[in-house]
């Protein structure tokens, strides 16, 4: 559910305190934080922000195309590791002699002495 225009963008205050102490220095060093759920503001433009996906820490370089999304967005917390039924369809096919597999016992293909001619 989309948040209230009058209520503006959420931001946790530590990280705004953070980004604005580090503009009004001028510095660009990594900002690491756990809020997934701040919306990313203009000011945060040029800076990375390292955010915890679960596990570790993913840095993420602000640009303009990213205002108004959340930072959570460009830390993905899950790896897809592909379909398990692919996969077991591939191994099955690679056992029963599948096409660029050789057999067992089979010498390999294009290896070896060439044949005489003659």
């Amino acid at each position: 559910m989309a948040r209230s225009l009058k209520k503006g963008p959420f931001i946790d205050g530590h990280l705004r305190v953070k980004v604005e102490g580090m503009n009004a220095r001028n510095e660009k060093k990594v900002i690491k934080t756990w809020s997934r759920r701040s919306t990313i503001l203009p000011e945060m433009i040029g800076h990375t922000i390292a955010v915890h996906n679960g596990r570790k820490f993913i840095p993420v370089y602000v640009t303009e195309h990213m205002i108004g999304h959340k930072l959570g967005e460009f830390a993905p917390t899950r790896t897809f590791k592909g379909h398990a039924v692919k996969a077991a369809l591939e191994r099955a096919a690679g056992v029963a002699g599948a096409p660029g597999v050789p057999a067992a016992g089979a010498a390999p293909a294009g290896g070896g002495a060439p044949a005489p001619k003659g």
